[in-house]
């Protein structure tokens, strides 16, 4: 191989030789496709090409760094992946005649090898043995890029789906919070009055959970706090929505749902928790454990009976839940 042409490319000529466009070609294949391309300088912030131009050239980075990003649906850009030295990229947008797909910009002061698309088919057409050879290797590095893609943007989605669980979801019981309920009765009544379609809100409130935490600690507090979710968890219906509002306190928003089947589900709930006896330790920090029973007292309003928004729902359940605690604790009220 030339010095010549070492020069002429500014690069190692064992460095491109072992670049994937050039897998297996012979010495006189690659001085024929080399003879094709020029040199470029990237600066470093600079962009090789954006999203949506139109693709006229292909690319074999031989030094330095650059980034790959594609466009988000609120038009920020979202890095996908680094580009490896001695590979080639821009080809598919040459290859398909469309729009580059990303946006490619230099990390650092950065060199390629540039072949232009008129030279690409040029190959092609007058050796065809070394275009059939470029495809292939073309081929084999998409079907790479494609992977790593596909890898990537999975890992974005599971990072999506854990972001939007954490912002709807209470961490200590698992259940939906309060923002998610609240939201979840104002789409509701946000599609028009409930008319015939009967929405029932429980709101449950823990009987003497501070006594609990000031004589248990606050370990024994979550453990009954954790223990009540489940119960609700294993009783509410398919559809149902159970959210921890605050502390000890809990609601169930019931679609479709009127007073005697709301309350036949709030006794359920009542009767497990009622039946339920929760270890905790013996005195604030302690090893050993002693079981309690924990109570819970529960308010039932149903819209459009007793409400006619998704903020008087809110307060006629309340209202109805204080009734029970006035009333005596571990019972169901409905509001009047």
């Amino acid at each position: 191989m030339s010095d010549e042409l070492e020069a002429a490319l500014g690069s190692p000529i064992e460095l491109l030789m072992d670049a994937p466009m050039f897998s297996g070609m012979s010495d006189l294949e690659f001085t024929a496709v080399t003879a094709f391309m020029e040199r470029r300088r990237i600066e470093k912030g600079a962009v090789v090409f954006n999203e949506g131009d139109t693709g006229e050239e292909l690319y074999i980075l031989i030094s330095g760094a650059l980034r790959v990003f594609i466009t988000q649906p609120d038009g920020g850009k979202c890095w996908l992946l680094n580009v490896p030295q001695g590979s080639f990229f821009g080809e598919m947008s040459v290859i398909a005649r469309e729009p580059r797909s990303t946006t490619i910009t230099a990390e650092e002061d950065s060199d390629v090898l540039v072949l232009q698309g008129i030279d690409f088919y040029r190959i092609l057409y007058e050796h065809p043995m070394i275009g059939v050879k470029l495809l292939k290797a073309i081929g084999k590095v998409e079907s790479g890029w494609l992977e790593n893609s596909a890898r990537h943007l999975n890992d974005l989605m599971r990072w999506g789906e854990t972001a939007r669980r954490r912002a709807i979801t209470d961490e200590l019981t698992g259940l939906n919070n309060r923002r998610f309920l609240e939201d979840s009765i104002k789409e509701r009544f946000r599609r028009g009055s409930p008319g015939s379609r009967e929405i029932s809100l429980m709101m449950m409130d823990m009987d003497r959970v501070h006594e609990i935490n000031e004589t248990h600690g606050p370990q024994a507090g979550d453990r009954v706090i954790s223990a009540m979710a489940g119960i609700i968890r294993s009783t509410v219906r398919s559809g149902d929505i159970a959210a921890r509002l605050s502390g000890d306190e809990f609601a169930v928003l019931l679609p479709d749902t009127g007073e005697e089947n709301a309350k036949v589900l709030a006794e359920r709930i009542r009767t497990a928790v009622n039946g339920t006896e929760v270890p905790v330790p013996v005195a604030p920090g302690a090893a050993a454990q002693v079981p309690i029973n924990i109570r819970a007292s529960i308010g039932i309003a149903v819209a459009p009976n007793h409400a006619s928004s998704g903020e008087s729902l809110f307060y006629a359940a309340d209202t109805a839940l204080r009734k029970a605690k006035a009333l005596g604790r571990d019972r169901v009220e409905l509001a009047g």
